[in-house]
């Protein structure tokens, strides 16, 4: 009698991992090349600096104002994508719920939607002055149609016989939202998060760097100016490290909010 032996699993599910290591890995490699084409002499220290010149630049730059420009930007980061994300979750689930929000709104957000929001900065700055106003306002509509189209989105993709089974048994729609729809919806919700948080963080450098005194924008703007590579690079590097941090922050909140799953 043939023995018997267990049968390898097939199905993975596509759950890719993550592994760390590689990442860092990968990431030492390409610093060490870049410092090594600067000791052979094959870079230009002016159009792109070291990795070591722009860890001093930035060494020197934390002993400086970089916590007053980070601290400016933070500012206008956190308060522009609060309100944008209020008002268009609020926006994209009254569409997602109601046809008569989807009937007005969906055309809205096809036309407008398209239009590059940094290019409404002149505008904004007519309407509300020179300050922190209208910078706060731009990053507040680039945050408002992404999360609107994912909120919708994502209630659409709840399964309709979920909705249709808690209907069945006679709750109210308010609690068909929140215990059915809402959850349903959350992963696509997240996922617009993560699209807002990154527009977001592009359109505060934009507008940093048209009208602001103060802010990450600004300085690289100025450094730029002032061919100081080194420290624009710095400047870089601090975008780079806040949505890394961005991102982390938004994985730990799709945890929570996902724990369901």
């Amino acid at each position: 009698m043939a023995e018997a032996r267990p049968v390898r699993l097939r199905g993975a599910g596509f759950e890719p991992g993550v592994r760390r290591g590689v990442a860092l890995l990968a990431a030492a490699v390409l610093i060490a090349v870049w410092q090594g084409l600067e000791w052979a002499g094959l870079g230009d220290p002016v159009l792109l600096p070291s990795p070591i010149a722009i860890a001093t630049a930035l060494g020197r730059l934390a002993a400086g104002d970089l916590w007053h420009h980070l601290a400016a930007s933070l500012q206008r980061l956190v308060l522009g994508w609060c309100i944008g994300t209020a008002v268009g979750l609020s926006f994209g689930l009254a569409m997602g719920i109601f046809t008569l929000a989807r009937s007005i709104g969906a055309p809205l957000l096809s036309a407008l939607f398209p239009i590059p929001k940094i290019a409404l900065l002149p505008l904004l700055i007519l309407w509300m002055g020179i300050g922190e106003a209208p910078k706060v306002a731009t990053i507040a509509l680039g945050v408002f149609f992404p999360t609107a189209i994912a909120a919708a989105s994502g209630v659409d993709a709840v399964p309709r016989n979920l909705i249709r089974m808690a209907q069945s048994f006679d709750l109210p729609w308010r609690r068909v939202v929140r215990e059915v729809v809402l959850p349903g919806a959350m992963p696509g919700i997240v996922a617009g998060f993560r699209i807002s948080a990154s527009i977001a963080l592009i359109l505060l450098v934009a507008a940093e760097m048209i009208g602001a005194e103060y802010g990450l924008g600004a300085m690289i703007n100025e450094s730029g100016h002032l061919m100081q590579t080194d420290r624009l690079l710095a400047g870089v590097l601090v975008l780079s490290l806040l949505g890394l941090t961005i991102g982390s922050t938004i994985t730990r909140l799709e945890r929570w909010l996902l724990r369901w799953r």
